[in-house]
């Protein structure tokens, strides 16, 4: 056992914080004598660590001391054979887990209802997503979690691929069999990758969901900044047994910058020591806020805020219930709707809303007094602004036609059209509401009018959509 209470990376800054080194290196601005306004914005002492790699900080794209410790003890208390700390957020974390397996032509089984940075992937490698249509909540206009059966079934159509992929949780908290989807991809000769952004507590407390590592998984993308407590994009990414460390070091070398901010790197660590040490009292003090919530919340009358009530031993195997998802519909307003309402009149940020539901996110710097002002505002709009009996979308996921893959019509001879024309062309480009980034529309998937009744109501809306070249989305590109 390894002592957790180090932080080897943190320990190593403020040693060469104390030694007053004069800089002849980069960045430019000199620990902030050459920038005040960003002194004044945040602090001497954190523009004073703000250094470049050298020899007492070790490198991140070749660790051998103080990186490499702090790897060595992040795989230990996540359980994973190897860790690499991820500066490019979790996007970069989900990138390497497949350029790492996948080649062009490959095949990846996967769910559609994948972030972005998963079709990214498939753009930057060319590998050939095979969908696990997931099954959709009626109610709640979301998609579930992956069925062990529906994915045998694609494993056994496409014995040739290569892994299989699966959201853990989703951003909604649902969770899929992935101890199951684990065995069914080995005992096939494939590898198991998850994307578990939203699952770093899984690691750290009791009752929570099988983590991807404990599960047996071959990868795991885990998102330190969400419930984890580090900066803003900062990531891990955790590896077992089957996987080369070196390997996959050379492929996160392929796009990880090698100006690896040291405030991202010692949050992370300073992040796994904060969890390793109290991790487990800290979220455990997070369930009981989120099961507060969601008990008053329901209280209220016409929302919905769900959990592990929905489990069902296959769509749903289990829920995670630090997630504080709050169905909207029954209030008559879409979930986007209750989102600007509370960002604009209460001062609340929540982490998204959809068609039907919101996000309030929960972790581990929350307080009781936060929780009740929320409770207070979603009761007070509702009185407001609920409109029972109005006609609301509920569906959000929508089965794609996958006609080429998907590095193939990013990169096709492309041309512009108006959207209502694009009916039946194979789009080149992204479409999304942000949050949660997943696509509405993928490169290389044919548009139809149920997809663009879709984007016009989200918009309609208010949603974010992101995604084309066009700002504006008025056009879409398309293969000619």
């Amino acid at each position: 056992m390894l002592c957790q209470d180090r932080a080897p990376i943190y320990e190593a800054l403020e040693e060469f914080r104390r030694k007053r080194v004069v800089p002849f290196d980069v960045p430019g601005h000199k620990r902030g004598r050459g920038n005040p306004e960003l002194v004044a914005l945040l602090g001497e002492k954190c523009v004073g660590m703000d250094v470049n790699s050298m020899k007492p900080l070790d490198n991140l794209c070749h660790p051998v001391s103080v990186i490499r410790e702090a790897e060595t003890l992040a795989a230990e208390a996540f359980g994973a054979s190897s860790a690499f700390l991820m500066v490019g957020g979790t996007t970069s974390s989900v990138q390497s887990m497949i350029l790492s397996v996948a080649k062009r032509g490959d095949k990846i089984i996967l769910p559609r209802n994948v972030h972005r940075s998963v079709m990214g992937a498939m753009v930057l490698c060319g590998a050939v997503p095979v969908y696990v249509n997931p099954e959709c909540d009626e109610r709640l206009g979301i998609a579930l979690g992956m069925r062990p059966s529906a994915v045998k079934k694609a494993i056994l159509e496409h014995p040739d691929a290569k892994a299989v992929l699966v959201n853990n949780p989703t951003y909604y908290g649902i969770c899929s069999d992935i101890h199951q989807i684990v065995h069914l991809a080995h005992t096939h000769g494939m590898l198991c990758l998850a994307d578990e952004a939203h699952g770093t507590h899984f690691y750290f407390g009791d009752g929570f969901p099988l983590s991807a590592m404990a599960a047996g998984a071959d990868m795991a993308a885990v998102s330190m900044h969400k419930s984890g407590g580090s900066l803003t994009q900062s990531s891990f990414l955790l590896t077992g047994p089957a996987m080369s460390e070196g390997h996959v070091r050379q492929i996160i070398n392929l796009t990880q910058t090698t100006s690896g901010s040291y405030l991202l790197l010692s949050s992370l660590d300073i992040s796994r020591r904060n969890l390793a040490l109290r991790g487990k009292s800290s979220f455990a003090e997070v369930v009981r806020l989120a099961e507060y919530a969601r008990s008053e919340i329901n209280e209220i009358g016409g929302y919905y805020a769900y959990g592990r009530e929905l489990v069902n031993g296959e769509s749903i195997y289990d829920f995670d219930i630090t997630k504080l998802s709050i169905n909207t519909l029954e209030v008559g307003l879409a979930g986007i709707e209750v989102y600007d309402l509370l960002r604009d009149g209460y001062d609340i940020q929540v982490e998204f809303g959809d068609f039907g539901n919101i996000l309030a996110y929960l972790s581990i710097g929350d307080r009781l007094r936060d929780v009740e002002r929320l409770v207070s505002a979603l009761s007070e709009v509702r009185r407001r602004f609920g409109a029972p009996g109005r006609t609301l979308m509920r569906q959000e996921y929508i089965a794609p036609h996958v006609a080429v893959s998907p590095q193939e019509a990013f990169y096709a001879e492309k041309e512009t059209l108006p959207l209502k024309k694009t009916i039946g062309r194979v789009c080149c480009e992204f479409l999304m509401c942000y949050p949660p980034g997943i696509p509405i529309l993928a490169p290389g998937e044919q548009i139809t009018k149920e997809i663009l009744e879709s984007v016009e109501y989200a918009r309609k809306k208010g949603c974010l959509m992101t995604g084309p070249e066009d700002a504006e989305i008025q056009q879409l590109n398309v293969m000619k």
